[in-house]
């Protein structure tokens, strides 16, 4: 049993894997860039899904569609393989609390670029599901489950805590620890303002699902409950929405720019 635990940790921190899992941060920043796109479409009056099921709509989109959902399915397992590995085998030297709090990081990761392989995975093959109303029903149905409310509000708290975590990386700049920042100045300086920008916009993104889920539970109106998507468009319909909306939009893109630049810079 312990040969093959070390026979799995030598896989799943191979170079080969290592450099589709970095590809993975690229598609996860190119899915960012274009839920960025969509936000800003939205804010001018147009048309879209705000989200990740959405951006992978997008990307089926184009004439290389097919060969793109692929690759990047192929990208999203490798990352989530490797975040899945650095959970179970890494941060053994550190003292208990920071260790669990890395392997949870870690393994929530792996959770995530999950999700995203099985999107693109679904759109691949036709299976597609509207992952808005998707949110609804899975809403509806804790709601029916006993201690679903109260689940339910844990959940939205949880995503909006996450939101704000995210927000407070991004202004203190914490993420440059993750990543093996270029020599030159100018580069580093770019690669700061967009990591910034971007994160505060993914972290009030998040805080908006969070406080969506949140609000729907309470007034027990779970069809309100339609992620990201569903946020960004209520959000549009507040005073000062539309310039909000932009502006997170043009966050998001800073965000999607800041994980291609991860994908080589990151430390692994």
């Amino acid at each position: 049993m312990k040969d093959a635990a070390e026979v799995a940790e030598e896989v799943t921190n191979s170079k080969p894997l290592e450099v589709v899992a970095r590809a993975g941060f690229a598609v996860s920043g190119l899915l960012h860039f274009l839920i960025g796109l969509v936000a800003i479409r939205l804010a001018m009056g147009g048309q879209g899904q705000a989200d990740v099921s959405g951006a992978v709509e997008e990307l089926a989109g184009q004439p290389a569609g097919p060969v793109l959902l692929w690759t990047s399915f192929a990208a999203c397992v490798a990352l989530a393989i490797w975040q899945a590995s650095d959970a179970i085998f890494d941060f053994e030297h550190l003292p208990t609390k920071k260790k669990v709090g890395k392997k949870l990081k870690a393994g929530l990761q792996a959770v995530v670029y999950t999700g995203f392989a099985l999107t693109l995975a679904s759109v691949a093959t036709g299976a597609h599901a509207d992952h808005r109303q998707s949110t609804s029903d899975l809403t509806i149905n804790l709601m029916k489950a006993p201690g679903g409310v109260a689940l339910l509000i844990v959940i939205g708290a949880a995503v909006a805590v996450t939101g704000i975590v995210y927000a407070i990386r991004g202004f203190r700049k914490s993420f440059i620890k993750y990543l093996r920042m270029p020599s030159q100045k100018q580069a580093r300086t770019a690669v700061t303002v967009v990591g910034v920008v971007g994160y505060a916009a993914k972290g009030f993104a998040l805080l908006l699902v969070g406080l969506l889920i949140i609000i729907a539970t309470v007034k027990a109106h779970p069809e309100e409950s339609t992620g990201l998507d569903g946020s960004l468009k209520a959000l549009r319909e507040q005073p000062f929405g539309v310039y909000l909306l932009a502006a997170v939009g043009v966050g998001l893109i800073c965000y999607g720019i800041y994980m291609a630049v991860r994908a080589k810079l990151a430390k692994m």
